[in-house]
């Protein structure tokens, strides 16, 4: 008995020790709103802290709006005839894969001047570096300057995101799964 119980021991102080991951946040842009004229998307992100890892998730119509993602002249101007991006399915996810500054704007006529646009910061998350990567991005995948990279474009893909409820970020925090963890092995060694 007194080595079992040496043993889980051993186990929990390894687990205690072992560094915890830095969980991604998936945003839903506008919250229950979504996507659309009219909203105010500098407020929407203004509480939020965006890194790298996290993904926003644009809600609209898929007949009606874009989200094309711009350099920064194009979303003061609301231009979208050079987009880095762009994507008009209706449920458009954008991992962020790059710290630095982020423009996305409704490329169609008239929406990003009615409110259609959203600039945001996104910080390198711990153990991110915010070099750029080696690999191609894709199309639909966010850059962080202001010039393009020259990369090879795959056809967009998107993620149907899952429903959320009322809040727009969701992440499982580490240190409840690690109380969970702590509990059951203090049950087991005290039984």
């Amino acid at each position: 008995m007194a080595f079992s119980n040496a043993l889980v021991l051993c186990f929990f102080l390894a687990i205690i020790n072992m560094p915890l991951p830095s969980l991604a946040t998936v945003y839903t842009v506008g919250d229950t709103s979504g996507w659309t004229i009219g909203g105010d998307y500098s407020t929407w992100a203004s509480d939020k802290t965006f890194a790298v890892g996290d993904s926003l998730v644009f809600n609209y119509g898929a007949s009606g709006h874009t989200v094309d993602e711009v350099k920064e002249s194009d979303y003061k101007s609301c231009t979208s005839g050079n987009s880095i991006s762009t994507d008009s399915s209706g449920a458009t996810t954008i991992p962020l894969k790059k710290a630095g500054k982020h423009y996305f704007i409704c490329g169609v006529p008239g929406h990003c001047t009615g409110g259609m646009k959203l600039s945001i910061k996104v910080k390198a998350s711990s153990g991110s570096s915010a070099a750029p990567s080696a690999t191609p991005s894709a199309k639909g995948s966010p850059s962080s300057d202001d010039t393009p990279a020259a990369t090879t474009t795959t056809p967009s893909t998107t993620t149907t995101p899952t429903k959320q409820n009322e809040s727009s970020a969701t992440t499982l925090s580490p240190i409840v799964a690690l109380f969970f963890t702590v509990s059951w092995i203090f049950s087991y060694v005290m039984v």
